[in-house]
């Protein structure tokens, strides 16, 4: 513990905090020492208030610790945040105007000028944004966040073709798994034997967070990336894991075995620093068929690699493929301890 930094979770008893939870778990550099949840929730232990909703048991000093109130009094100066974006809105700068380094993996801040979207792998430059935050100046804290789960596999996926061939369009249709809806989600009258064409704000968000991710940074901002961009998203009766349908137009001619290659050979800061909980392969190329499914590759890399297959031409622009991801880990929670590590690693938590 003592060469462990203390971090605690905003909206624990949520289904991303329970990942958030389970990941910490005898994580070589974070040590959970605070969990705080809603009004309803404080003063009972983590076992007595969360719906634990994940396939491993509570860990046992979590289960005994009292959930404490969502206020900064007494919360340690990292705090992983998975609130709902009204509720981040508001309390969020609390945090941050306290001190505390917030990583986010709400959606409230993450087109902010001066707030960080970052994948370690795609745009970790991104992370000199804090200095320009007025949190940072005044008492040390910040914001830093992590990306919607469904783009966040789309721009793994993106980051090494726009790297070597140059990016011009993008057309994505997602299926997305039901716990990116959290607990109790949708309703299972309404989603067993269904597929429903419709999930609030996300072809938004994707739709914008994107660019800014493969943007470049620009002095106080960034310039977002000039490709053009369509996506239409899905619910669908899947447990984890965000299937989505792409189509590009690359900006130079390429040979199916070099767009292979790029995925392939992709890594980033992560790799090269061996932070604890970055994938061997960020991006995982299957051959086979029909692959990626959720069901068998969802948890690759622990979670954490992305899944790329059916690589094929598209009679109205390139090349189209699937992009296999999984949503409350890669897309949330693990991705959020990723920027951690990465942030812990380049000083910035010390």
């Amino acid at each position: 513990m003592a060469d462990k930094t203390p971090v605690g979770i905003l909206g624990a008893t949520g289904l991303v905090g329970q990942r958030f939870i389970q990941l910490l778990d005898g994580h070589p550099w974070f040590e959970v020492v605070w969990v705080a949840a809603s009004e309803r929730s404080a003063g009972q232990t983590y076992a007595e208030a969360a719906r634990w909703k994940l396939r491993t048991p509570i860990p046992g000093r979590v289960a005994k610790m009292k959930v404490s109130e969502a206020s900064p009094e007494g919360a340690p100066k990292v705090v992983f945040a998975s609130l709902d974006a009204g509720i981040a809105k508001e309390m969020e700068p609390r945090f941050a105007e306290a001190g505390c380094a917030v990583i986010s993996n709400s959606s409230a801040f993450r087109m902010q000028k001066d707030v960080p979207l970052v994948i370690p792998e795609v745009n970790p430059e991104h992370l000199k944004l804090l200095e320009c935050q007025s949190w940072r100046r005044k008492s040390g804290g910040f914001i830093v966040t992590n990306s919607n789960c469904s783009v966040m596999g789309l721009v793994l996926a993106l980051a090494p073709l726009q790297k070597h061939f140059g990016l011009e369009q993008v057309f994505a249709v997602t299926m997305q798994a039901v716990s990116g809806a959290g607990y109790p989600g949708v309703a299972s009258l309404d989603i067993l034997g269904n597929v429903i064409p419709y999930i609030a704000k996300e072809e938004e968000k994707m739709e914008e967070e994107a660019p800014k991710m493969l943007g470049l940074l620009n002095g106080s901002g960034v310039e977002p990336a000039p490709f053009r961009i369509s996506v239409q998203c899905n619910r669908v009766a899947v447990e984890d894991g965000h299937t989505e349908s792409v189509s590009v137009k690359l900006g130079k001619s390429a040979k199916p075995e070099e767009v292979i290659e790029a995925w392939s050979g992709f890594s980033g800061k992560p790799q090269e620093m061996r932070l604890p909980d970055a994938p061997a392969a960020p991006i995982m190329y299957d051959p086979a068929p029909d692959r990626p499914q959720p069901r068998l590759d969802a948890e690759r890399g622990g979670g954490m690699s992305v899944s790329v297959g059916r690589l094929r031409p598209c009679n109205l622009l390139d090349w189209k493929f699937t992009v296999l991801s999984h949503n409350t880990i890669r897309g949330a929670a693990g991705a959020a301890l990723l920027n951690a590590e990465l942030l812990r690693a380049q000083g910035y938590l010390d």
